[in-house]
């Protein structure tokens, strides 16, 4: 059995996985103060943060180098959605990330478009 140190990532144990509970990582909170949609776009700004973060809040910062969305940081950090936008609000909310809305030039519900998805999904099966 391996733990890693506090200060090389994420607490793990090679049969139990995560060592630290998800809900830990956000202080319980499961509201972000801002609206983040999974296809949002965030990048750090470079400013510096004020006050204490988590090393999840450093993981998000070294992965916001480039714009990326709300769920590849999730799949990235091995969080629930939720837990990573409520840190993901908290980083913006410090002035150390952006966060843009996903731009959807046609409506994302639109049947031709969801059709057209699940016959590439398909294909690729």
């Amino acid at each position: 059995m391996s733990v890693t140190a506090a200060g090389e990532g994420p607490w793990l144990d090679d049969a139990a996985g995560r060592l630290v509970r998800p809900f830990t990582v956000s202080n319980g909170r499961t509201r972000p103060t801002i609206a983040l949609d999974l296809l949002s776009q965030v990048m750090a700004t470079g400013a510096d943060t004020l006050g204490y973060l988590g090393p999840e809040h450093a993981q998000v910062l070294d992965l916001c180098r480039a714009p990326v969305s709300v769920a590849e940081i999730a799949a990235q950090l091995r969080l629930p959605a939720v837990v990573t936008k409520v840190l993901l609000a908290d980083l913006v909310d410090c002035g150390a990330l952006t966060a843009k809305p996903p731009a959807f030039h046609h409506n994302p519900t639109d049947r031709s478009l969801l059709e057209a998805v699940l016959d590439g999904l398909r294909r690729q099966l």
